[in-house]
């Protein structure tokens, strides 16, 4: 048997020391870590991509009740059928549970639901007010 000192010789001539070996092994161990952690990030951005489309939806059904509900009191101004006009301005998928009221003075109320981004249901619903002169 070797007395330690001439062992410490050996590896000290191949290049390896204890240092070396343990951070070799620190090395081998953080394989794949970066990937690990980015898988355990996936659910977080789907629910960040979630959260942001229906940001837009809600963003979009606010934006076109407005303009809906601006054609129904032009309509109603005319004398013309508000629901109509609301509907002939609107996409398809939120014409579901639209609602057109007349008030009294004039103006129209328009109701449109805010669609869910997940799951079909509906989210919110928007209300909208405009009211013209009416035309004679």
């Amino acid at each position: 048997m070797c007395p330690p000192r001439l062992l410490r010789r050996r590896n000290r001539s191949r290049g390896h020391t204890r240092r070396d070996r343990a951070r070799a092994v620190a090395r081998a161990d953080e394989r794949g870590q970066a990937t690990l952690e980015l898988v355990a990030l996936l659910p977080l951005v789907g629910l960040l991509a979630a959260l942001l489309w229906q940001a837009l939806l809600a963003g979009e059904t606010v934006w076109l009740s407005g303009g809906a509900a601006r054609a129904a009191a032009r309509a109603a101004a005319i004398g013309a059928d508000p629901v109509d006009a609301a509907r002939a301005v609107l996409p398809v998928r939120l014409e579901r549970g639209l609602r057109v009221e007349r008030e009294r003075d004039g103006a129209v109320a328009l109701v449109l639901r805010v669609p869910a981004a997940l799951g079909g249901g509906t989210l919110a619903s928007v209300t909208t007010r405009a009211r013209f002169e009416a035309q004679r």
